[in-house]
């Protein structure tokens, strides 16, 4: 029995340890293990020094007047560095914790005011120890500040739609107010599609439905192909005295994914968890950018001449980007609801992966897209060719 007895609890013994030594990193593993770091920090670097620093001190003279005069001179001012040190422990750690977090929260209201640097002159009347150790890191603060705001860039899909005559270059050069624009009616447009995808040939027919009440609207195109399955494109938002006013976008296939506007914060969100963008006046998604278009060379067509560049906004369910088209001049399509006489604008890659977009809008049809041939960088392209059009 005895032998079962010990047996019983060097077992026990054992476990205990086991127990022990697994549980600490279990426990640095949980999420209070940073509390538990400030703690031990905390407490000992400001406890240990002030208690020898304020006993020091009176022994110092105490025994400053039986000793040599010569010896007390040079103690003194060894000991009194030793406060230095723990008094800046304390106060410039707290100072040292709100001076960056101000110039991160009000920038400008701590580049220009006084107020910060006034503060420090107060407390070095009361203790003349601490006031260069808080100055110090005040003096640091502005570096910070003057360094954020170039890191902030501007992100050029925050720009407005920009126009530019022929031969100026860039829309950059010729920033204009938003144009005038002419809302088509509401048409039902229906196409032939032929096209290429991963090497395979196919044909397809597409509808693009475009309605509105005057303040919303709502556009879809539907493609659908044998073999190749569907895509469908949604915009819907509201109409103003500049365009339409895109709110969301979506684009689905075998799963849909979507752009969600917030034109009050100048934002786009993507439901694929891609970084949101920014966005300005006029932007557009990927499909109302062809009826938006076609409102814009419907208000006036004389200002739209050959050679002239519109840079605007584009968004698709996963990014912005800005596009640039160019108009290319009138010419007269063959199309299968006929002969059509049509205003081609052509957007070329600027850059790899881009895709190349071309399209035709027709005078006759309020300048709705009557021809739109979008090509991959790797050659995939999808060519829609208008065969009919009604009331929807």
């Amino acid at each position: 029995m005895p032998r079962r007895a010990l047996v019983l609890i060097t077992a026990l013994v054992l476990a205990m340890h086991w127990l022990v030594l697994h549980g600490v990193p279990l426990a640095w593993d949980s999420p209070q293990p940073p509390s538990a770091g400030h703690v031990f920090s905390t407490r000992s670097v400001p406890a240990p020094p002030p208690a020898p620093a304020a006993a020091p001190e009176p022994t110092s003279v105490a025994v400053a007047a039986p000793m040599a005069p010569a010896a007390p001179p040079p103690k003194p001012p060894a000991r009194a560095k030793k406060p230095a040190q723990p008094a800046p422990a304390s106060p410039a750690q707290d100072s040292l914790a709100v001076a960056p977090e101000a110039p991160v929260q009000v920038a400008a209201a701590d580049a220009g005011a006084p107020a910060p640097t006034s503060e420090p002159p107060a407390a070095s009347t009361a203790a003349p120890d601490p006031a260069p150790a808080a100055s110090a890191p005040q003096a640091e603060a502005p570096a910070p500040v003057a360094s954020a705001p170039p890191a902030e860039a501007p992100n050029p899909t925050a720009a407005g739609t920009e126009i530019a005559p022929p031969g100026s270059g860039t829309g950059r050069e010729a920033a204009t107010p938003p144009p005038p624009v002419r809302i088509p009616a509401p048409t039902r447009l229906a196409f032939d599609v032929s096209g290429q995808a991963k090497k395979f040939a196919y044909s397809a027919r597409a509808e693009l439905l475009w309605q509105h009440d005057g303040s919303r609207y709502e556009a879809r195109q539907e493609v659908s192909a044998f073999l190749v399955g569907s895509r469908t494109q949604r915009s819907v938002g509201a109409i103003t005295a500049q365009g339409l006013l895109p709110e969301k976008f979506s684009d689905k296939s075998r799963s849909e994914q979507a752009a969600h506007f917030d034109h009050a914060k100048g934002r786009v969100t993507f439901s694929a968890n891609t970084p949101e963008a920014a966005v300005g006046p006029g932007a557009q998604d990927r499909l109302s950018l062809f009826i938006q278009l076609g409102a814009m060379l419907a208000a006036d067509p004389g200002r739209f001449t050959p050679g002239t560049q519109v840079t605007l906004t584009t968004v698709s369910a996963r990014t912005a980007d800005r596009w640039t088209f160019t108009v290319e001049g009138s010419e007269t399509l063959d199309l299968p609801a006929g002969p059509t006489p049509a205003l081609k604008l052509l957007r070329l890659p600027r850059k790899d992966y881009d895709q190349k977009a071309e399209l035709w809008v027709a005078p006759g049809l309020n300048y709705l897209p009557v021809r739109i041939k979008l090509t991959q960088a790797n050659g995939d392209f999808a060519d829609l060719l208008l065969r009919s059009s009604s009331a929807p």
